[in-house]
C-alpha cells in the first residue's frame, strides 16, 4: 500500500475544484448503520471510485446523491453551496446523472422514445433523434435511434443509459458496475469516453468490484467499510492486492492456480446438438449447441449477457424439457426429466437472478435451504416424508459460517440481506452438497473481493474432488481464474470449448461479437458430414 493509503494522509488534491462535497452523511435503517459520519469530496473532472465489500453501504451513499434517499444527519454542498436533494428530478436539475446496473428500459420501444421518456423536455422526436446520432457519434458510443431495444445487444443497451444521462447534460455521472456486461473491447470504448468526459470537467463516481479497472482509469478512491470511510489513495499507486485488503480490513484469500491440467474423468454433463426455440420474442434461441464437461474440470461459459446464458441454465437445469438425448447426466439421458430428479442424480444449480429464483424473499433463510435439500437425501433435512425444521436451521447456521453471510439477525428472510450476502448464502447452499455436477450461472456477480475468492476456490475445490463443474459467466477475471476450458457463447451458439492456456482476452471478445456463431456452424457441418460418412 501507498504511504497515502490508509486513511488519505499525504493526497494533495488541493489544485481540485470541488464539484460535490459529503460531511457526516449518516443514514440507519432499523438497527442497521448504513452509512455513518462519511465525508466525501468529488472534484470536477475527476473519475473517484468508491469502493467497498457488500453491504459496506457503497449503494445507500449515492442514493443519498441522486436523491433516491434521504440521510439522517449530514450535509451535501454542490459547488459550494449547501444543497437538499429530495428526489431524482432535484439531482438532475443540479446537474447529477446515474447509469444503474440494472437498464430501465422498455424492450418494445426503440432508442429514440426511451430516452425521449426519460427527458423533462425532449422536444420534437426529428430533433431528438438527430440529437442522438450527433452525441452518440460524437462521444464514440453509435447509436442508431430507430432501432428497437428488444433487437440490441446488451452493450448497445449499455450505450443508451450512457447517451440518456449525457443528453441531460450532467457534470457529475454515477456508475455503478458499468463493464459488468461489456466486452473487453466496449470496456476499453467506454473508458476512452470516460477519460474524455473527465478531459471536459465532468466529473464520474465509479463503483466497481474491477480493481484492476479501477487502477486503469480513476485518480482517486473512497473506501468504505461497514458504512464508514477507512480509506482514501489514489488507485493508480495501488495493486488490486492493496486495495482489496482495504476493502475488507485483511489480506484476501489467494485463489490456488492449477499448475498442472486437472486429472480428467469421464465425461459427467454432456450436451448433443443442444436446440431450443425462443419461447417469448425477448428470448434467445439455442442451436446445435456441443460440450462435454469431465468430473475433475470446470469448464466456463464467457458471453455477453443476453445470448442465451440464461436459456441454456434452464435447459440443463430442468426448468425446461427439450429430447432426452440432447442432455446426459453421467450417462443418462435426461432432457425431459425434471429438476428434482436431476438433484437427486448428484447435480446442483446456481441460477443468475438470486432474488426470486434462486431464493424466495419472503421465505426464512432455513426454509430457502429447504426448498432445494428436501428431495436430495443428504443433511437429514427430510426423513420417511417428514421435514426437519431443526436440520434445516443447522444446515442455514453452517452455511452461514463458512460463507460468512452477513445478517443483522439470526435466520431472516432472503429479502432482507444485501445482493451479496445473498449470493453467498445461495452458492453456499449448493456446494455444501458437494454435487457431481455443478452449473453455476454468475457466481460472484455483485459480490466483493473476498467473498468472490471463497467462492472461486470452492469451485475449483470441488471440480478436483472429482465433480464437472461448468461456470457461466461475464467476469473475464473469474473465467481465467477458475477455468480449465472456455468456450463462449453468442446468440444462442456455442464455440468450442479451449483449454484456458490457448485463450486470450482478445480472442473471447472476438466470439463473444459473433465468432462463436461461425464456429457453432462448423461444427454443425462437422457433425452432419460426419454422419454422412457414416
Amino acid at each position: 500500500m501507498s504511504a497515502a493509503g490508509a486513511d488519505g494522509a499525504g493526497i494533495d488534491r488541493s489544485a481540485g475544484t470541488p464539484l460535490l462535497e459529503a460531511f457526516g452523511l449518516t443514514k440507519r435503517f432499523g438497527d442497521i448503520l448504513a452509512n455513518e459520519s462519511v465525508d466525501l469530496r468529488i472534484n470536477q473532472g475527476e473519475i473517484h471510485a468508491l469502493l467497498g465489500e457488500n453491504g459496506a453501504g457503497k449503494s445507500t451513499l449515492v442514493k443519498s446523491f441522486y436523491g433516491s434517499l434521504e440521510p439522517d444527519s449530514g450535509e451535501i454542498f454542490w459547488l459550494g453551496k449547501r444543497v437538499r436533494i429530495d428526489n431524482p428530478s432535484e439531482a438532475r436539475r443540479l446537474g447529477i446523472g446515474m447509469v444503474f446496473q440494472h437498464f430501465s428500459l422498455f424492450e418494445a420501444l426503440t432508442v429514440v422514445e426511451n430516452i425521449a421518456l426519460a427527458l423533462p423536455k425532449p422536444g420534437p422526436m426529428g430533433e431528438l433523434a438527430r440529437r442522438i446520432r450527433t452525441i452518440s457519434e460524437d462521444y464514440g458510443l453509435p447509436l442508431n435511434p430507430d432501432d428497437v431495444v428488444a433487437d440490441l445487444p446488451v452493450g448497445i443497451r449499455q450505450r443508451i443509459e450512457i447517451i440518456r444521462c449525457l443528453l441531460q447534460e450532467p457534470r457529475l455521472i454515477i456508475m455503478d458496475e458499468p463493464t459488468s456486461v461489456l466486452t473487453p473491447q466496449e470496456a476499453d470504448r467506454l473508458f476512452v469516453t470516460l477519460q474524455r468526459l473527465a478531459s471536459e470537467g465532468c466529473a464520474v463516481l465509479y463503483i466497481s468490484h474491477r480493481l484492476e479497472e479501477v487502477q486503469r482509469i480513476c485518480h482517486h478512491a473512497t473506501i468504505l467499510r461497514h458504512g464508514r470511510k477507512v480509506a482514501e489513495c489514489d488507485p493508480s499507486l495501488e495493486t488490486a492486492g492493496s486495495l482489496a485488503r482495504m476493502m475488507v480490513g485483511a489480506e484476501v484469500a489467494h485463489v490456488s492456480a492449477r499448475d498442472t491440467a486437472p486429472a480428467t474423468g469421464p465425461v459427467r454433463l454432456r450436451l448433443t446438438g443442444l436446440s431450443a426455440s425462443a419461447l417469448t420474442p425477448f428470448a434467445t434461441a439455442l442451436s446445435g449447441i456441443d460440450l462435454e464437461v469431465h468430473g475433475g474440470e470446470v469448464v466456463a461459459i464467457a458471453g455477453v449477457a443476453g445470448n442465451g446464458q440464461g436459456e441454456l441454465f434452464d435447459v440443463i437445469s430442468g426448468e425446461r424439457e427439450v429430447p432426452s438425448a440432447m442432455i446426459q447426466l453421467d450417462d443418462m439421458p435426461c432432457g425431459h426429466r425434471s429438476i428434482t430428479w436431476r438433484r437427486q442424480k448428484s447435480a446442483a444449480f446456481v441460477p443468475e437472478e438470486r432474488l426470486g429464483h434462486g431464493s424466495v424473499p419472503g421465505l426464512e433463510l432455513s426454509g430457502n435451504v429447504t426448498l432445494t435439500r428436501h428431495s436430495t437425501g443428504d443433511g437429514l433435512i427430510a426423513t420417511l416424508g417428514l421435514l426437519s425444521r431443526q436440520a434445516a436451521h443447522a444446515l442455514e447456521k453452517k452455511i452461514k459460517g463458512t460463507y460468512d453471510v452477513r445478517m443483522s439477525h439470526d435466520n431472516p428472510e432472503a429479502r432482507s440481506l444485501s445482493g451479496g450476502n445473498l449470493q453467498k448464502f445461495v452458492v453456499g447452499r449448493e456446494l455444501d452438497r458437494n454435487p457431481g455436477i455443478l452449473v453455476i450461472n454468475q457466481p460472484t456477480w455483485g459480490v466483493d473481493a473476498g467473498a468472490a475468492a471463497l467462492i472461486r476456490q470452492a469451485l475449483i475445490d470441488l471440480a478436483r474432488s472429482g465433480s464437472a463443474v461448468l461456470v457461466i459467466s461475464q467476469d473475464l477475471d473469474e473465467i481465467f481464474e477458475v477455468a480449465d476450458r472456455i468456450a463462449v457463447i453468442s446468440r444462442g451458439m456455442l464455440s468450442r470449448a479451449e483449454p484456458v492456456a490457448e485463450m486470450t482476452r482478445e480472442r473471447i471478445g472476438l466470439l463473444m461479437a459473433g465468432g462463436a456463431e461461425d464456429e457453432s456452424a462448423r461444427q454443425a457441418t462437422s457433425r452432419t458430414g460426419a454422419g454422412g460418412a457414416a
